[in-house]
């Protein structure tokens, strides 16, 4: 799996390219928290993603609780249709921002 990443002011973007499974998890978990320490916004950009695992959304979970506790946002764009209904039957719809 290819990670691009970018910051915007306050902002951190992150764009996993490929599958977030149990065996990438760990590669993007390490993006992520080497990237959120006194950010506003993260971004993640799933356009060049195409399958997200359970890992991957334990894993989404954990990175949104450490921004809520810091006052920080997350927000999903360009999730695919697979991916939304994923997120759809595990009610985390409604705890991500998803764009």
């Amino acid at each position: 799996m290819e990670i691009k990443t970018s910051r915007n002011g306050n902002e951190f973007i992150v764009a996993p390219e490929g599958e977030v499974n149990i065996l990438t998890a760990p590669q993007l978990e390490e993006t992520l928290n080497g990237g959120i320490e006194g950010i506003e916004l993260l971004t993640i950009d799933f356009k060049g993603c195409d399958y997200v695992s359970s890992a991957g959304l334990r894993l989404l979970l954990a990175v949104f609780k450490t921004l809520k506790k810091n006052n920080a946002r997350m927000r999903l764009i360009n999730v695919g249709p697979n991916f939304s209904e994923v997120l759809e039957n595990t009610g985390l719809d409604a705890v991500f921002d998803i764009e």
